[in-house]
């Protein structure tokens, strides 16, 4: 699925917003849209399956028996949040996707992202000292933005408050090996 030229227009867009006068837009684009599956929703799905399915389990019978009214509510925000991880975490995630920017410029790499607040990060070519591919087989892929923590990449980014464990990335692009030489590039340029 490629990016309309409509999409990359508002996306230039939106990022010329953060640059200085002296800076050159080299690069923008967003993650790839719609429902996705990532890595870690191999142990998130069973995971999550076992703990809606216990928590309505639960409900059902607090409310089909004669247990306390406070059994009754406790299991409300249990199922609610079984449900979040079973179906809205997905939904949650290609919002967030959608509302994300990525830009490269002649001095930095840019991330313009936020459903409710737009949050913007900016990270100097000059003093990152660590990017890595991760390219899938049709071309599209990740580039993280500093060291990869074992752990980090089981952490689901849909998941409020999560993402935050993790290094800057551009997530799921297109042709994410062009991108990652243009980056390269850039940086030699910026550290002349």
């Amino acid at each position: 699925m490629s990016n309309s030229p409509y999409q990359l227009q508002d996306c230039s867009q939106i990022l010329q917003r953060e640059l200085s006068a002296s800076e050159k837009l080299l690069w923008s684009g967003q993650p790839l849209g719609g429902l996705r599956l990532r890595k870690q929703d191999a142990a998130m799905i069973p995971f999550s399956l076992m703990w809606g399915g216990f928590a309505i389990f639960w409900e059902i019978m607090a409310i089909h028996t004669q247990a306390p009214f406070f059994f009754k509510l406790w299991g409300i925000p249990f199922v609610l949040v079984g449900i979040y991880m079973i179906f809205g975490r997905f939904f949650v995630d290609a919002k967030q996707r959608e509302k994300t920017f990525y830009g490269v410029t002649s001095g930095r790499i840019i991330i313009v992202s936020g459903i409710f607040t737009r949050q913007v990060r900016s990270l100097p070519l000059k003093t990152l000292s660590e990017f890595n591919l991760d390219e899938r087989s049709d071309g599209s892929g990740t580039i993280l933005f500093g060291p990869v923590f074992p752990m980090a990449q089981y952490a689901s980014r849909s998941w409020p408050g999560a993402g935050k464990n993790s290094p800057p990335a551009f997530e799921m692009i297109e042709r994410v090996r062009e991108t990652y030489e243009l980056i390269r590039r850039a940086q030699e340029e910026a550290g002349k």
